[in-house]
């Protein structure tokens, strides 16, 4: 089956597919309930068994700049990109889905001398175990942020703060807490995970987001040879250069560079510090590791 037929859910037991074509894979930011497909209409098929070919992963803590980075590794003629597929959340979530078939169905590919390169979300990184025994040939990148970085990007607002206590209880950490702790212990549950996982899969990397923001050519030139994507370091410094980079990632109308993220950020931290103060030493109190991730990509 080609990756026109794309995995978008599974409903009632059943593979619900919508119709994609390159193009349409290329402008879908994401892939969930936004995807933008070639034309109207869906099939639904029993879940079938599909053979898992090798993929390239970006695995994130959130708010980090993932869909910036893997919009900037997208190119039409190169690897399929899939950002944030519905099908592989709802596995990570629900274990009546069967995640190598999901799997399976999404590393199909459109080129076979290049693997299709998979944008995860942070439901995803609480099964990493799962998905390193699943796929041959695994290629990683994970993506991460020291924690006052995070704790600015993910309490500067009501809703992101709702959102740091909604994803812990899907994932199933303790929700009676406050704010500061919940950022705490959702960072260190991620940044475990990716340790983890890199322990399994010697040919990983990590890229703090904050470099990646201050040296984005720099950044994406290292991170395609390491998930397999075909671009050259021309290539990646004219995207550095291009529009992406002076726009929001996820909603491309609005202006957005990275002088204005650290001015954002700046004002977050002063205005959170005590915040960061209480976030770090729960952490501590627990002997949690903030220390960089290994085997950094810059």
């Amino acid at each position: 089956m080609s990756p026109d037929a794309y995995l978008h859910r599974i409903e009632d037991g059943a593979a619900v597919f919508l119709p994609m074509d390159r193009a349409a894979y290329h402008r879908s930011i994401f892939l969930d309930h936004r995807v933008q497909a070639a034309r109207s209409g869906e099939a639904s098929t029993p879940v079938g068994d599909a053979p898992v070919q090798p993929i390239a992963f970006i695995f994130h803590v959130a708010h980090c700049g993932s869909t910036l980075l893997a919009r900037a590794l997208d190119r039409i003629e190169s690897n399929l990109v899939l950002r944030e597929p519905m099908a592989l959340r709802q596995a990570a979530l629900d274990p009546n889905v069967p995640l190598d078939a999901v799997l399976g169905l999404l590393s199909r590919r459109y080129r076979p001398d290049l693997p299709t390169l998979i944008k995860a979300n942070v439901p995803v990184n609480f099964v990493l175990s799962r998905i390193v025994a699943a796929v041959p040939g695994m290629r990683a990148l994970f993506l991460h942020m020291p924690l006052e970085s995070w704790l600015a990007a993910v309490l500067r607002s009501p809703q992101h703060r709702h959102w740091v206590h909604q994803v812990s209880t899907l994932v199933g950490l303790p929700v009676e807490v406050d704010d500061a702790a919940a950022a705490a212990q959702l960072w260190l549950a991620q940044t475990d995970a990716f340790r983890a996982a890199m322990m399994l899969l010697p040919d990983s990397v990590s890229l703090d987001a904050d470099r990646f923001f201050s040296h984005p050519a720099e950044a994406i030139a290292a991170s395609a040879p390491a998930l397999h994507v075909a671009m050259s370091g021309g290539e990646a410094a004219q995207i550095a250069a291009g529009p992406l980079f002076t726009h929001d990632a996820k909603r491309p109308a609005n202006v957005f560079d990275n002088a204005e993220r650290v001015r954002r950020a700046l004002a977050t931290k002063a205005a959170i510090a005590i915040e960061i103060s209480a976030a770090r030493k729960w952490i501590e109190a627990r002997g949690g590791d903030t220390s960089p991730l290994p085997r950094a990509l810059i």
